[in-house]
């Protein structure tokens, strides 16, 4: 999850304490709004889990990327 946090810090240079909770607040949104498989895939790979091929934060981050238009 820093991974991801720290991408927000860089691009939005928003303090971390607050990219922190924006992430917080957008996985916590994206689990109540995706079936439980997937955000059971999330939380693996946000905890460092779920790394096999074309897993891990970075694929997941890229492909929320691209579904929120990023």
């Amino acid at each position: 999850m820093d991974e991801l946090i720290n991408q927000v810090v860089q691009r939005t240079g928003i303090p971390e304490d607050k990219a922190r909770m924006a992430v917080d607040t957008v996985l916590g949104f994206l689990k109540t709004k995706l079936p439980a498989p997937i955000a059971g895939q999330i939380d693996g790979a946000i905890g460092g889990g779920g790394a096999g091929e074309g897993g891990g934060l970075g694929d997941v981050a890229g492909k929320l990327g691209g579904m929120l238009g990023g």
